[in-house]
């Protein structure tokens, strides 16, 4: 895992040593992502610049420095990333061009070659893994960028007076001297309604995310010019003709398929020449990618797990039951809540766009127990994109089929009927009948639950209501003065997926959106602020094929999500270790704005503060915040992406409106 960063100036009119400092800055500014070696490197007369931060996972040798350039002298690259099927991309260069004279084993110098040979997406859709390129071709004077298939590992770019910068993390592009960085109005209303900017939106005006599954080519003498990135592979056209063509194996056979395909993707992401373990909450991702290590490995596995105070939050005892039977060298570490809450004033400089999902916390905390003992750290990501985990898709589905048909009137008297009574009674209500209701009804501030979803019952299709329900603020562009949402996959139906079932439908949403802009950003930079590589077997390319290719109805059974991974699951770890409610990272963010931040986010929401800043209207912030503290309404969810867009302007201040 590594940091990239460049820039190419259009009018080339610095000289070498000159690039090559501002270069090195650009670099410096995100050595955490690579502490082992640095390097820079320039086309003087072309005007483009390369810098590289190295995390060393293989090949630890000089042989493995970057940039990198190509046997034949064409090319150079900088890479972010690992791909795992090198050693196959490595005999399959030799036999179609005979014998190469290696320099070293690692996975850069396959990639570089196979670009310089191959062609660009010829091979970027030979690869199995996770990464950002930046590949310059000396002889055409041009540029290419380009990402893995799912968005694991970052790239954002841009022009910027005159210059194009790029690199893995924004504060390398504000580490040179062209960076100006206004606020994108509209990308900080699509903040206000996700906790995160969607690609290939960025906070910064100029700037974009580079789509997945995409390459993005310029030329030395497009200047100011940004081409579309085109994409080497969809995740569109996946789902489709995985639903088109399902498997139809029965359920013994498909978990047999499965579980065959897992070993081998775990099994590659254990390749490494430094320590390696796993994140172990518990639940079945983390279980399931544990277990298939432990059944490949002649030692004990090195697991992780943070626990909380409070029972309610603390998944510590469910990892470490797994942990003693599946025999993994566990390690577990109980933190306070204050330990949480000190990591809140570094989550700005950490993620360098706004960014509100406050698993962030629990999760960097984790990262850096980790830390002390592996260099790498597998986990379970994308199980319930993939295989319909999340509780979400079995509410959204009962929902839409009951009150979706309805008559628009209908519907409003429905709505109105529910906000006669406030989210306090209804709360009461609740908990009055709590023993009579299953577990997954079992809410906190199930009021404030009810009374969004009245608002939800207007929507016109099941998108737009999947997107309401997903959704933080929902009319933010209200509180952004002249700011007004762009189209995203959620909101943009040129962008959807024609799948037979809502539930798919939702799937496939956040597998292009939730996904790559909140669940792995929030893995990355919280992992890559302590140079832990962070490596997710459930996103290889060929599990993401297969799991579309699976019926509906093994992944998600009665009231049971992933149900075909649990099959695979069971065969190693009893049922009752595994079968329990899904916590997930959860904080007492609610009880925080109430008590220990209460004084420090008063501060922040002032509003005679929020008036000089210009970015939002304080008069619903306020009186949010208000009703938050007299307990009449739960706002926490609301009030969090406000706070945390607020610490970013601390951190940043020189962003203006």
């Amino acid at each position: 895992m590594c940091g990239i960063c460049g820039f190419l100036d259009s009018d080339a009119r610095l000289a070498e040593p000159e690039m090559l400092g501002r270069v090195a800055a650009m670099a410096e500014a995100i050595a955490h992502r690579g502490p082992d070696d640095a390097g820079a490197w320039a086309d003087a007369p072309a005007g483009l610049a390369l810098g590289h931060r190295r995390l060393s996972i293989l090949d630890l040798s000089p042989m493995g420095h970057q940039p990198m350039f190509s046997h034949d002298g064409r090319w150079a690259m900088v890479f972010n990333g690992e791909v795992y099927n090198f050693a196959e991309l490595r005999a399959a260069l030799e036999k179609d061009f005979g014998q190469i004279a290696w320099r070293g084993h690692s996975d850069s110098e396959v990639i570089l070659e196979g670009l310089a040979r191959w062609g660009v997406e010829a091979t970027a859709q030979r690869l199995n893994g996770m990464l950002a390129i930046a590949l310059w071709d000396r002889a055409e004077r041009r540029l290419f960028l380009i990402r893995d298939r799912l968005g694991k590992k970052p790239l954002y770019y841009g022009w910027m007076g005159g210059v194009f910068l790029f690199g893995s993390e924004l504060k390398a592009l504000m580490a040179h001297p062209a960076f100006t960085g206004r606020v994108d109005q509209d990308a900080l209303a699509l903040f206000l309604r996700h906790n995160y900017v969607p690609g290939p939106y960025c906070i910064y005006q100029g700037l974009r995310k580079l789509p997945p599954a995409s390459i993005l080519s310029l030329g030395a003498a497009d200047r100011g010019l940004l081409p579309a990135p085109r994409p080497y592979w969809s995740a569109r056209a996946m789902a489709e003709a995985g639903q088109a063509s399902p498997l139809t194996q029965d359920p013994v056979e498909a978990a047999a398929r499965l579980e065959e395909l897992l070993l081998d993707a775990v099994k590659l992401r254990m390749v490494a020449d430094v320590p390696l373990g796993a994140f172990l909450s518990g639940g079945v991702d983390s279980s399931l990618i544990v277990a298939l290590m432990q059944a490949q490995s002649s030692q004990p596995v090195r697991t992780f797990t943070i626990g909380f105070p409070e029972a309610g939050y603390d998944e510590a005892p469910q990892a470490r039951a797994v942990a003693a039977h599946l025999g993994t060298q566990h390690t577990e570490l109980y933190v306070s809540w204050q330990d949480a809450l000190d990591v809140v004033p570094r989550l700005a400089a950490m993620y360098d766009e706004p960014f509100a999902d406050s698993s962030q916390i629990p999760t960097f905390l984790v990262s850096r127990m980790a830390r002390r003992d592996v260099t790498v750290a597998l986990s379970g990501d994308a199980g319930d994109e993939l295989f319909g985990g999340y509780d979400r898709y079995f509410l959204a589905s009962r929902i839409w089929q009951g009150a979706g048909g309805l008559p628009a009137p209908l519907k409003a008297l429905v709505g109105a009927a529910i906000r006669v009574a406030s989210p306090s009674a209804w709360d009461r209500l609740f908990g009055a009948c709590r023993w009579l209701l299953p577990s997954r009804m079992h809410f906190k501030h199930p009021g404030d639950h009810l009374h969004e979803l009245a608002g939800m019952l207007a929507a016109g299709g099941p998108e737009a209501f999947y997107r309401g329900l997903v959704s933080l603020w929902k009319d933010p562009a209200r509180l952004v003065p002249g700011g007004s949402e762009p189209p995203t996959a959620l909101s943009d139906p040129g962008q959807w997926a024609a799948l037979p079932d809502f539930r798919q439908r939702m799937m496939y949403l956040d597998l292009v959106s939730y996904l790559p802009d909140d669940i792995l950003v929030k893995v990355d930079r919280a992992s890559m602020a302590v140079a832990l590589e962070a490596r997710a077997p459930l996103l290889d390319y060929r599990v993401v094929e297969l799991a579309w290719r699976l019926p509906l109805g093994m992944k998600m059974r009665g009231d049971v999500g992933k149900w075909l991974p649990r099959q695979v699951l069971y065969k190693y770890v009893p049922r009752e270790l595994i079968e329990r409610p899904k916590m997930g990272f959860g904080l007492p963010i609610d009880v925080w704005l109430k008590g220990p931040m209460r004084d420090f986010c008063e501060a922040l929401l002032d509003e005679g503060r929020l008036r000089r800043q210009g970015f939002f209207d304080p008069a619903p912030i306020r009186r949010a915040w208000a009703e938050h503290q007299a307990g009449a309404k739960a706002w926490h969810y609301y009030l969090w992406p406000i706070l945390m867009f607020q610490l970013w302007l601390e951190q940043y201040p020189g962003a203006a409106a």
